[in-house]
């Protein structure tokens, strides 16, 4: 058996963002992944966590995906502050890599190249309201003909520098302004098919 991690960064803000969608989007990515053989463990930030657990969960997993909002074009603070401390306990503890792949030994060596959780994978799931036009076309201003996948190259690096290969995103876009939620629910059904 599989086995999955789903982290759940959701954090409420009153009026603006309740978790109703995030939690709706987490709980449809878990049944997909059971009903593909996945074991399924789910954090969800906001309710707290133990570091170590999350470090084991991270080594256990063979596939993570996190779930998000996107506030201000980048996770939820909570979710740094996760990162911050769960990669550097596996880090202190020289369980997600070992060190940054360069050595005096062999100056061939990549930065990046040490991390220990090769053949995991790691893919972002987002609701935004930047509608999907906004991505991949150059004569967009904000982002510049930019891809979801490059606006959050800073989250995946994170994964990649342990050695998780990083599947394509999947987003639900427009979510104030133009909500199609059962056309999105659809689109990532067909997304983890696709990708996992």
């Amino acid at each position: 058996m599989k086995h999955a991690l789903i982290i759940n960064a959701h954090q409420f803000y009153e009026g603006i963002s309740t978790g109703k969608l995030n939690q709706s989007v987490a709980g449809i990515i878990q049944t997909e992944l059971e009903n593909r053989d996945y074991q399924v463990r789910q954090t969800r930030i906001e309710q707290g966590y133990d570091i170590n657990a999350e470090v084991q969960s991270h080594l256990w997993a063979d596939l993570i995906i996190l779930q998000s909002p996107v506030y201000w074009f980048g996770m939820p603070w909570i979710y740094k502050k996760y990162v911050d401390e769960v990669f550097t306990a596996g880090m202190m503890q020289q369980s997600f890599l070992d060190g940054d792949g360069r050595t005096r030994e062999d100056p061939s060596r990549q930065y990046g190249s040490g991390g220990k959780m090769q053949g995991k994978k790691y893919m972002l799931s987002l609701t935004w309201n930047a509608p999907q036009e906004a991505f991949g076309d150059t004569a967009q201003s904000l982002f510049e003909g930019r891809t979801v996948d490059d606006v959050f190259i800073a989250n995946t690096a994170n994964y990649k520098f342990c050695g998780f290969d990083v599947l394509p995103s999947f987003s639900c876009h427009d979510v104030m302004k133009q909500p199609d939620i059962e056309n999105d629910m659809a689109r990532l059904r067909t997304h983890l098919a696709q990708v996992i």
